[in-house]
């Protein structure tokens, strides 16, 4: 069974959450609700940081908003490569509109930005949307 990580959004606490289980992810510190849903992260001002610099796995961040459409035809991508990659990398998804800190700290200018953390630094990004054909090479490639 795979497994991925999350910080709590209560506490701060780095979480190991196995996937594939159908009960609630809690926090093992406050048992407060763990911020993922299948295998996808989702990413805030409170807890990404704290995710970049505590994760033994590459984490990818698709940065978004729900109003743009490139936004909308990437996520199934995304969605799909959470599930293959699962165990492997860490997929979050930060919502640029909700979370302005973290985009800021970013310097995201467009959206969506796919940016890929390695050891608590940034490896590489890529703004606009990856086809599908693509990105799981531009994956392979940017996580070893």
């Amino acid at each position: 069974m795979s497994e991925t990580y999350v910080v709590c959004d209560q506490c701060s606490q780095m979480n190991r959450v196995r996937l594939g289980t159908k009960k609630e992810a809690v926090c093992g510190k406050c048992q407060a609700a763990l911020p993922i849903h299948e295998a996808i992260v989702k990413g805030s001002d409170r807890n990404l940081q704290a995710l970049i610099e505590k994760s033994p796995l590459p984490i990818v961040v698709d940065v978004w908003a729900p109003w743009c459409g490139p936004c909308r035809s990437f996520a199934p991508t995304f969605e799909q490569a959470s599930t293959q990659y699962a165990g492997k990398v860490v997929f979050v998804k930060l919502n640029s509109d909700e979370n302005q800190q973290m985009a800021g700290r970013f310097g995201i200018k467009g959206i969506p930005t796919t940016i890929v953390f390695k050891n608590g630094k940034e490896a590489t990004r890529q703004s606009g949307v990856i086809p599908r054909e693509q990105f799981g090479a531009w994956l392979d490639y940017s996580t070893k």
